[in-house]
């Protein structure tokens, strides 16, 4: 915990001389309460043990119970007055998450069980059911290129059949994954989608939710300020592969792209140590993992790299990530609870010495 305005602190400075204050009243009481016991007691009884008969032992701790609690709500509300802030976890304006799975060949690989595709494809399809209901999530499959199978949208039976249609592919394009998730997170920021997957000339506008089978037509790029990795808190990318990129843009670049929107890639590495063994073209080829351009997107992004080795270390990887993408630790400044405290205490004092001696003493 830090303080905004610290200087204010040393307003702390005044609790022990109130205390000190407090003290030499009760010693005054105390002078007082013997000097006319005096008078009043009986010869031969000392006028200290008449005033001890005047009230018993819980009594005189009880009497320092209001004031002792006065004491503190100043003090607390003193730390108020210096602004708290600490971090602590709050629900996000998380609202769009884009969920893009490797689909390349490699992926037929038995290594998990009943083959990598298929586990990935039950993990996401659980990832997908237990999200909130108000966020968004679209599904991109990417090999040699990338494509957006589903649009963002909050329908889950929609999202569900997406995955379903997976299909593999040759080659593996992660940076073209990147950058068509970033068009379709920013289809006004002029990304050229088009260049990025087929080395095309111009941009091709996100596709819309396949029914109709037309494109939106591309809004005109607006101006694009670039801004702190990791600050853009209103969506995620969501990046599954298991082997190295082939082809396509550099991923590295890609993710430089999405540090400077900031959006966070959370990459997860699917597939065993010893790697899967694929046959393609008659021949069986080992697939291992690229962990380290995993790490890399996500270090740049400021998001985070998970290593999944099984259907059931992925669907961890995901139960933590949804956790993650709907709540967040953040510094927040907490004076309204210290307020709260301090008010607290002020009335269960006035109310105990009410009680206690019909007045707030």
């Amino acid at each position: 915990m830090r303080f905004l305005w610290p200087e204010m602190l040393w307003l702390l400075a005044a609790i022990p001389l109130l205390a000190a204050g407090y003290a030499a009243l009760l010693r005054r009481r105390r002078r007082q309460a013997l000097a006319l016991g005096a008078l009043l007691v009986r010869p031969g009884v000392s006028a200290a043990a008449a005033a001890g008969r005047t009230e018993g032992r819980l009594r005189r701790v009880e009497r320092h119970v209001p004031p002792l609690l006065l004491g503190l709500a100043l003090a607390v509300a003193i730390l108020a007055s210096a602004r708290p802030s600490a971090v602590v976890t709050l629900p996000t304006h998380q609202q769009t998450v884009i969920l893009a799975t490797d689909v390349s060949l490699s992926m037929r690989a038995r290594d998990i069980e009943p083959n990598r595709l298929e586990a990935a494809q039950a993990a996401a399809k659980a990832f997908v059911q237990q999200l909130p209901a108000d966020l968004r999530v679209g599904i991109i499959a990417f090999a040699g290129t990338a494509s957006l199978v589903q649009a963002p949208t909050r329908n889950k039976d929609e999202l569900i059949a997406a995955i379903d249609r997976f299909e593999l592919q040759r080659h593996t394009a992660t940076g073209s994954a990147i950058m068509l998730s970033l068009a379709t997170l920013f289809p006004d920021h002029g990304i050229e989608v088009e260049q990025a997957l087929f080395g095309k000339s111009g941009r091709r506008a996100p596709a819309g939710d396949g029914r109709d089978g037309q494109r939106d037509r591309a809004p005109a790029a607006k101006a694009f300020e670039p801004v702190p990795p990791g600050s853009y808190r209103s969506a995620a990318i969501v990046l599954l592969s298991d082997g190295r990129r082939t082809t396509g843009p550099d991923p590295i670049e890609a993710a430089k792209l999405a540090a400077e929107r900031g959006v966070r890639v959370f990459t997860v590495g699917f597939g065993t140590a010893q790697g899967g063994e694929v046959e393609i073209g008659g021949w069986s080829i080992f697939m291992r993992l690229d962990e380290e351009a995993l790490k890399a997107i996500a270090e740049i992004t400021k998001g985070e790299y998970s290593l999944a080795g099984s259907e059931a270390d992925l669907r961890k990887v995901y139960e933590s990530l949804s956790s993650r993408l709907v709540l967040e630790r953040a510094e927040t400044e907490i004076s309204a609870f210290f307020s709260a405290a301090a008010a607290l205490l002020a009335l269960l004092s006035a109310g105990l010495s009410v009680a206690w001696y019909g007045r707030v003493a």
